[in-house]
């Protein structure tokens, strides 16, 4: 028999709202509400600003890279490729 952890299911979660209901008490119920939502924004805003640091870090280390390619030229001595501009110049002329 093997054991599968994952989130509960209805009537785990029933069960669960009841002993901590039990252990908490009515009047703490709302009070544990309230502070676990304020983590989650805390959580969901400090998400938000982590990834667009890493969008913004991204960004601006690929503008970098494009500016550091160094331009190509052939070897001396090699003959060129002829580019679409020329190639369209002698196909006119003939």
């Amino acid at each position: 028999m093997t054991f599968a952890f994952g989130l509960p299911s209805g009537s785990e979660w029933f069960w669960i709202f009841v002993v901590v209901f039990l252990l908490f008490g009515a009047k703490k119920l709302p009070e544990l509400a309230r502070g676990l939502g304020k983590a989650l924004g805390e959580f969901h805003k400090a998400k938000e600003e982590f990834e667009k640091e890493i969008r913004e870090s991204s960004k601006i280390q690929t503008e970098d890279s494009v500016q550091s390619i160094p331009k190509f030229s052939p070897p001396e001595g090699t003959i060129p490729s002829i580019t679409d501009k020329e190639q369209s110049t002698k196909q006119s002329s003939s």
